[in-house]
């Protein structure tokens, strides 16, 4: 992302939903960082300690409390603030949890999305929206091979059938509602995320990091699994990148993209926990659970070529990288420093790398 897509955003009004989330709260300090006019719209922080809380972003942004689910307040919201582009990232985002919780995250998934595309198509400001979905709405057969966008959408639990139906309600919304309002469209797939103040439950990084500071050996559901890892700034330049070539160009934009890491940054989660502990200079080990679990894929990989050639978008750091930036992160925190200028200082040095 070079001075052009920084430079585009100065000055941009633009909707963030999602905004007290992991993803959320990094793009958040990064957009003020670009001198964009962002309000943010989502539900509380739901754990503590958390990102948003601990880097001050409310003092960045307007901050709206409120439940995707809530179309009045959603409705004004957009009114209120006249967003040019909207980029949405509020979900219920855990796959165990959708186990547990299938009407929320219906709820959540399906009909938030729903309550944003109804509101943005009432208002004449918005010119671009991106929905970023998930890699898991692909129909997982465990190939070795990426998925491609063109792949069957499908999933087998609660949360990847949401992000299923989101990706087609978005394509309906396009072609009947959103292109004649001149509203353009876009759906982002990407995998696993990692990066510092992430605490969400029944997530590897996190997990990793409390052992660590415990001194406890960490327990794995499934150490073989492999999955496409990216710093969660991997992605997050993608959506600013799709944002501006929407906002400009919009005819070659209104589709699917993946965005995920080269294959040989696959790795497993035995791997990564093992390169974490390395890098904390800890001496605990991972042993595997022996409780039953809910199923999980073993292999999820997405084909990121398009995204590639078209966008000119590829990660830009390795997953060593990525993990020692993480761990870098998180002792900061613990050490007390000041974690909005630790965040601030990853996002410059990632953006500097950026074309």
């Amino acid at each position: 992302m070079g001075a052009s897509v920084m430079n585009f955003w100065h000055g941009k009004n633009v909707l963030l939903t999602g905004h007290t989330g992991f993803k959320g709260s990094w793009l958040s300090l990064w957009l003020h960082s670009l001198g964009a006019n962002c309000v943010g719209f989502s539900l509380e922080p739901s754990i503590k300690p958390n990102l948003f809380e601990i880097t001050q972003i409310s003092a960045t942004m307007d901050s709206i409390i409120g439940d995707i689910r809530n179309f009045e307040l959603l409705q004004m919201t957009l009114h209120k603030y006249q967003p040019e582009i909207i980029i949405h990232l509020a979900a219920q985002p855990l796959v165990n949890f959708s186990y547990q919780e299938p009407l929320i995250t219906y709820s959540t998934n399906i009909i938030g999305i729903i309550n944003l595309l109804e509101a943005a198509r009432s208002i004449d400001s918005v010119k671009a929206i991106v929905n970023v979905t998930s890699d898991k709405c692909y129909q997982n057969q465990e190939l070795d091979r990426g998925y491609h966008e063109t792949d069957s959408l499908g999933g087998y639990d609660p949360y990847s059938s949401s992000k299923a139906c989101s990706e087609l309600i978005t394509q309906a919304y396009s072609y009947s509602y959103l292109k004649n309002r001149g509203i353009n469209i876009a759906t982002a797939r990407a995998g696993n995320v990692i990066g510092g103040g992430d605490w969400g439950k029944d997530r590897l990084v996190p997990d990793v990091v409390n052992a660590c500071i415990k001194q406890q050996n960490i327990s794995l559901r499934y150490p073989n699994a492999l999955r496409p890892w990216q710093h969660v700034l991997e992605p997050l330049s993608a959506y600013l990148i799709l944002a501006k070539q929407l906002y400009e160009s919009p005819p070659d934009y209104i589709q699917a993209w993946n965005f995920g890491p080269d294959e040989d940054q696959d790795k497993t989660v035995s791997w990564i926990t093992d390169t974490l502990i390395k890098y904390w200079g800890s001496n605990i080990k991972w042993v595997q659970s022996l409780h039953p679990h809910e199923i999980e894929t073993n292999l999820l990989r997405l084909n990121s070529i398009k995204a590639n050639r078209a966008l000119g978008w590829e990660c830009q750091w390795s997953i060593e990288k990525a993990l020692a930036k993480t761990v870098e992160w998180y002792q900061s925190y613990y050490e007390e420093e000041n974690m909005q200028k630790i965040t601030l200082a990853q996002i410059f040095e990632f953006q500097k790398n950026l074309v």
